[in-house]
């Protein structure tokens, strides 16, 4: 397929080895793969058809419309673009787990918590645990408001203890309050990137390395967002806002 879409004309993202981009004349037009799912965009209809034609020839394809389901997030109509959401997914994870029914909650965590990887129980069974919160990682991908909490919890991976599996129930209370949350992709003639970051310096209480988090937007689209431990300690709060700042610059090139 990479070798087909060279020959075409098109050349691969520097960034995203799935995305493939082609520029003719005025127009673009971009073809995303992941294994055996493709989506084929672009600002010529023209253009996009004679790609699915040139494709349908060269492979066996199935063409399924109008995009409406894409590795489990879900992609809605909206009267301004497009509106994204995995409430299906959320919905979905939430019924494997036995917390359809439960409790609602405003906050995804206390900001009371502090956890350490020793001094509590293990958890005698952790498959439920890695299973949880390897699905919990997909869904920051349109509820970028667990994105810290999943990337904290996700660093007990290796030996989960009980506390570690009462803060990723709270994850899922909290849920099952805003699985319909959506992200809406407008149009706008702003093409400008702006980012916002931030850092909690020192925030990890078990080797003192700083929390840092940026928000990139496109126009007035946000498109990606990152909440994670910095790579190196930051001997002041200063250094640690300048290390997030340098995150977020990175994202923006």
């Amino acid at each position: 397929m990479s070798d087909f879409l060279l020959r075409l004309g098109f050349h691969g993202s520097k960034t995203d080895t799935s995305l493939f981009i082609r520029h003719t004349g005025r127009h673009v037009c971009y073809i995303l793969i992941y294994v055996n799912d493709i989506i084929i965009t672009g600002s010529d209809t023209d253009m996009v058809t004679s790609l699915r034609q040139q494709l349908s020839r060269e492979f066996s394809i199935k063409d399924l419309g109008k995009l409406h389901f894409f590795l489990g997030i879900e992609v809605v109509p909206h009267s301004r673009g497009l509106v994204l959401t995995q409430s299906r997914y959320i919905s979905d994870l939430l019924k494997r787990t036995g917390m359809v029914d439960c409790k609602s909650v405003k906050t995804p965590m206390a900001t009371s918590v502090k956890l350490s990887d020793s001094g509590g129980a293990l958890m005698s069974d952790p498959t439920t645990y890695w299973s949880v919160v390897g699905a919990l990682q997909y869904v920051t991908l349109t509820q970028l408001d667990v994105s810290f909490l999943v990337n904290w919890v996700c660093q007990f991976m290796h030996a989960p203890m009980e506390d570690h599996w009462q803060l990723v129930k709270r994850i899922l209370h909290y849920l099952s309050s805003t699985w319909s949350h959506r992200i809406l992709i407008k149009r706008s003639p702003v093409h400008s990137l702006q980012a916002f970051s931030d850092a909690d310096w020192a925030g990890d209480t078990a080797d003192r390395k700083s929390i840092g988090g940026f928000a990139t937007y496109l126009g007035p689209n946000l498109i990606s967002w990152t909440s994670r431990k910095q790579r190196t300690m930051a001997r002041s709060s200063t250094e640690a806002e300048y290390k997030a700042l340098a995150d977020a610059s990175a994202e923006l090139v």
